[in-house]
């Protein structure tokens, strides 16, 4: 999987879950960030305005 903000590729652990997190918009499509998108743009707002 990779991050839907930088492209970079998100590290998998034991069955396949990510390192990272998931951002709900409002339709309720989930998207994955990773740590430093999330500690770059702080609010979940800011992440959803910049995935592209």
């Amino acid at each position: 999987m990779k991050c839907e903000i930088c492209s970079a590729k998100l590290k998998e652990i034991f069955l396949n879950k990510i390192v990272g997190t998931y951002v709900k918009d409002s339709k309720g499509k989930k998207h994955t960030v990773c740590f430093d998108c999330q500690r770059k743009f702080g609010s979940k707002e800011k992440i959803l305005a910049a995935i592209k």
